[in-house]
């Protein structure tokens, strides 16, 4: 029996769930999945799976077996990387998962800047603005600007990301420039549809914090769109400030409400819990925190 080649194959279709998704990331057929994994119960003598038309879970004792073989795969994979790192040169494919905006104005550059140190890297860059799962997707790292939730992957902060309230100056001398966060509620607003606190805003100012509730006329999980929008004159906008870096030097965008800030968000680096990163991951980790400037 193939020990290792069963001990991934179970830990795979534990982390997704499905033998017919561990072997797509396997590239192996849902028969040698099964086989692997029914070897290993021959094997030890246990059922390790409880099985369903539609998915796989572990047993009690499965589940036990499984947090040992994700230790002990790691162990293997960390003596593989320090071989690997003793030649200094990393290799192989590295996935990584970032928002559109973001990626497209701030990672790009970036990204050919740690191509240049790592040649021999294939790099794989998925930019999306829905909210993957970086194990069901197979990815290494996944990039979020965001208020994360909790969950069971492992996220680092790479640098805080300031927001700022904006309009252009021909929507404001048509409509007024507010002064106050509860004048808000009489403007045409433009707001992203997927944070943790809804649509609406919290504005905090030198009188407290304030929620307004955006009577929007575009909301969008993209905030160039709201960007470009607001530049249109079409209302005011809360974007992450490099976002519209530009557009306010330029004078295209004006800034409003200055003495209230939006809490501010970060960019995180979310990665599976295991006991070592990889070195490729750890190496692109340890970049974007210095290229970006927060330790």
């Amino acid at each position: 029996m193939d020990k290792l080649s069963s001990l991934k194959a179970f830990v795979k279709v534990v982390e997704l769930g499905s033998f017919s998704e561990a072997g797509r990331q396997l590239r192996l057929s849902r028969s040698a999945v099964s086989k692997y994994i029914a070897d290993l119960e021959n094997d030890l003598g246990v059922q390790l799976l409880n099985r369903t038309t539609r998915q796989a879970s572990p047993t009690e004792n499965g589940q036990a077996y499984f947090e040992r073989a994700l230790s002990i795969l790691a162990d293997l994979d960390a003596a593989d990387q320090m071989v690997a790192h003793q030649q200094s040169t990393p290799r192989g494919l590295l996935r990584v998962n970032a928002p559109m905006s973001f990626g497209t104005i701030k990672l790009g550059p970036a990204l050919a800047d740690f191509m240049a140190l790592y040649p021999e890297l294939q790099i794989q860059l998925v930019l999306t603005d829905e909210h993957v799962d970086p194990v069901q997707e197979g990815l290494d790292v996944t990039l979020r600007i965001a208020e994360l939730e909790s969950s069971s992957l492992i996220a680092r902060r790479i640098m805080p990301i300031a927001r700022v309230v904006c309009a252009s100056s021909d929507y404001l001398a048509a409509h007024g420039t507010p002064k106050h966060p509860s004048e808000l509620r009489r403007h045409k607003l433009l707001t992203y549809g997927f944070l943790l606190t809804g649509n609406q805003w919290k504005l905090s100012g030198p009188d407290g914090d304030h929620w307004v509730q955006p009577d929007w006329t575009l909301c969008a999980n993209n905030a160039e769109v709201l960007r470009d929008a607001a530049v249109k004159h079409r209302g005011v906008a809360l974007l992450p400030a490099f976002l519209a870096e530009q557009q306010l030097k330029s004078g295209a965008l004006r800034s409003i409400l200055p003495d209230y800030k939006a809490p501010m968000i970060a960019l995180y680096a979310i990665y599976p819990p295991t006991r070592h990163l990889t070195m490729k991951v750890r190496l692109f980790i340890d970049f974007l925190v210095e290229h970006f400037g927060e330790a």
